[in-house]
């Protein structure tokens, strides 16, 4: 059976990466939702003057790219593997369409380029005027490298951009001093994704998560901590909880936290989400616990059947606030209950699709 809930609460272990040159904006180095492993560059910031540094150093490969092609009669046996690894290269990076290993073909490309240049410069006449394009080269790169600042992580995890300012104050370290009155305070929309930050990147623990909901219900009331449930997302995708905290409030709500560890990845561009909680699950026959007819701790349910009542015992599996759920007696378990065979035998049971009669209260 399932009890409606509105929304939760996401709370994760997370940690906000930040450094000194954050107005500068910051150049992925792990994409959103790559895993990192502790001391790992997660970003760097753009160094000053970089976009006019990157320009020179592009124009002066194209000036050494030049020079290369005039020197024809420099056959080293290291410039012809050279050659073929950027022809390998070049080619991979014309095949990808992922802008992080274009990244990565056009680096190795350029390394692969000045190293050709460099030995061209010793074999060739010209290898004066070469040499002094690498060196300004270098010295363009060399001050590229020194402006820009690598930021790592110092926990393992998933790497995500989405930062809304609640990893400090929502962490899990701290059930105690959350309550209703200061997640409503935030003014969250459910199923908003949290914004992309151009400053921050942070690494959440990809292998648990907590939900925080307020209920009034009996289940939730009822419910011990370290029991299970399963939770069911807005896209009627299914997760297994476990109780992890349990509190009541003065307000006759009861806060909840539900821990989990499948689909953590995929709460993690959000905040607040609509949920519902499957509090149990049994199979069997739902009908009203108004149907329901106790006699000398025994339940029984009146059926019509072509206008025939019959008073029929019914094994009550699992009840709600509403609801039960009902299935026959096994005979076993009638014979456990003082039933003779013969007693059995003539009993009459309850199936799908009979119409059970309410009787209203007088």
């Amino acid at each position: 059976m399932m009890k409606n809930l509105p929304f939760g609460y996401i709370i994760r272990d997370e940690k906000v990466l930040s450094g000194k040159n954050y107005k500068n904006g910051l150049v992925e180095i792990k994409k959103e939702g790559e895993k990192v492993s502790k001391g790992d560059n997660v970003f760097r910031y753009y160094s000053n003057n970089e976009n006019s540094l990157t320009e020179k150093i592009a124009k002066l490969d194209e000036e050494i790219q030049e020079a290369l092609e005039g020197q024809t009669n420099v056959y080293s046996a290291d410039i012809q593997l050279l050659d073929k690894h950027i022809e390998e290269e070049l080619g991979k990076m014309l095949n990808t369409n992922n802008i992080k290993e274009i990244g990565e073909y056009k680096s190795a490309i350029s390394e692969a380029l000045i190293k050709k240049a460099k030995i061209t410069g010793e074999l060739s006449p010209s290898g004066s005027y070469i040499s002094k394009l690498i060196e300004e080269r270098r010295k363009y790169e060399e001050e590229l490298n020194n402006g820009q600042e690598f930021v790592k992580t110092d926990m393992s995890g998933t790497v995500s951009y989405r930062i809304d300012g609640l990893e400090e104050v929502l962490s899990p370290n701290n059930f105690d001093n959350i309550d209703e009155k200061l997640l409503e305070g935030y003014n969250l929309k459910t199923g908003q994704m949290i914004l992309e930050s151009k400053e921050q990147g942070k690494v959440v623990n990809n292998y648990e998560c907590y939900i925080v909901v307020f209920l009034k219900s009996d289940d939730a009331k009822n419910i011990e901590i370290g029991k299970s449930v399963t939770l069911r997302t807005s896209d009627s995708n299914e997760i297994s909880a476990q109780i992890e905290y349990k509190r009541e409030e003065s307000d006759g709500n009861v806060m909840l936290v539900f821990k989990i560890n499948k689909d953590v990845e995929e709460l993690i561009s959000y905040r607040k989400i609509s949920i519902d909680v499957i509090w149990w699950s049994k199979e069997g026959l739902k009908v009203p616990n108004s149907a329901i007819i106790q006699e000398n701790d025994l339940n029984y349910v009146l059926r019509n059947r072509i206008g025939y009542k019959d008073k029929i015992l019914v094994k009550v599996l699992q009840k709600n606030e509403n609801y039960a759920i009902i299935e026959n007696y096994s005979t076993s378990e009638l014979l456990e209950l003082g039933y003779s065979e013969k007693e059995i035998t003539s009993m009459k049971k309850i199936y799908i699709y009979d119409e059970i009669i309410i009787e209203q209260s007088k």
